[in-house]
């Protein structure tokens, strides 16, 4: 923690700036290491400042390990302590998560005797790029996701309803580590897997299904991602089909991931291929985005994508086709870009299982 405290001192320091205000659950972890966001977290140059309520003192002061004061305040005391922690420092200017605070919030702020600026973008830049220890605590959840895919296989069977099969997914990712959903699974059978993000249902699984299944695992506070598509008893063709086609973009989207290549590119590696086919209008979302503290991060990659994808970046790769009334097919890969290449943190096999 104390290097990210370092980087963001030099961040602001670039920016003419006296300390920052963190708001944000996910980056008062990511600098402090404090894992509840009932908090508020503001470092200076002199030092850093986490201020939370006696729920939560003694969680801190152990999470932190020393790299902040932390204070104990009741709710009401919390924004004279900052106040007072800026003015203590001597601090005129202060940039804060612009995206993180509601403008009722920001106005009780408006009223301390500082200047304050958006800093949202610089506070975040440094979480793009993940250190050695972040992609292990990264693979260690895509393990468990493989893990915790493969049981499920053996568990799920015909005639249980969505949310049946989804409730032996959590169980499972629950038995083999997890620390909670990276987000609510998706388990979509049949026509419902046309639908992107679908909600398990009582839909029964029927003999024929494709069945897209989206979701992930946590470790550390770092989440996993991946999508894969088994079906029901024997598949028809047409969705047979699909699923090759779907298997194949990923395929030549992995094919160029590496170091370099913009986002816009990687999305046309799939998206021009399944167009080819004819399905360019049932592919109708981003082939990928970054995962780390959150489930999503930048970077992205997609037709309107701007970004360019460096090494120790993370993207996910998930072309699929939707066709209504019939099937839908995902297949997605949680990624680590390299500068000539990168880490597929999913194991999961992709041939087409049929149970």
């Amino acid at each position: 923690m104390k290097q990210r405290l370092e980087t963001l001192r030099a961040n602001l320091r670039k920016s003419g700036l006296d300390a920052a205000l963190i708001t944000s659950g996910v980056n008062i972890r990511y600098y402090s290491g404090f894992t509840s966001p009932d908090a508020i977290f503001l470092v200076t140059h002199k030092k850093a400042y986490l201020v939370t309520d006696f729920r939560y003192t003694i969680q801190a002061k152990a999470q932190t390990k020393g790299c902040a004061e932390v204070l104990e305040t009741t709710y009401a005391e919390q924004l004279p302590a900052i106040r007072g922690f800026l003015e203590q420092d001597g601090c005129k200017r202060c940039g804060f998560e612009q995206d993180a605070l509601s403008v009722g919030a920001f106005a009780a702020y408006q009223a301390f005797p500082v200047e304050w600026t958006p800093f949202g973008e610089t506070i975040c830049l440094p979480r793009l790029y993940k250190s050695a220890e972040e992609i292990d605590l990264l693979q260690k959840a895509q393990k468990m996701a493989d893990e915790s895919y493969a049981a499920f296989l053996e568990r799920v069977r015909p005639g249980m309803t969505e949310l049946e099969a989804t409730a032996e997914l959590l169980y499972v990712c629950a038995k083999f580590g997890s620390e909670g959903p990276s987000f609510d699974p998706i388990v979509a059978g049949g026509p419902n897997g046309a639908m992107c993000h679908a909600v398990p249902g009582s839909r029964k699984l029927q003999n024929g299904d494709l069945v897209v299944v989206d979701f992930g695992c946590m470790c550390g506070g770092y989440h996993s991602d991946m999508t894969r598509t088994f079906g029901v008893g024997k598949v028809a063709e047409e969705p047979k089909k699909i699923y090759q086609i779907v298997r194949d973009a990923q395929q030549k989207a992995l094919d160029v991931l590496q170091g370099g290549i913009s986002g816009k590119a990687l999305d046309a590696a799939a998206r021009d291929y399944i167009a080819s086919f004819g399905y360019g209008e049932a592919f109708g979302h981003g082939l990928g985005h970054g995962f780390g503290l959150e489930i999503h991060e930048p970077p992205r990659a997609a037709m309107s994508s701007t970004d360019t994808l460096t090494a120790g970046m993370t993207i996910t790769v998930e072309p699929g086709i939707y066709v209504e009334g019939l099937c839908g097919v995902r297949i997605e890969d949680c990624c680590v870009v390299t500068e000539t290449g990168h880490i597929n943190l999913v194991s999961s096999p992709k041939a087409l299982v049929e149970i």
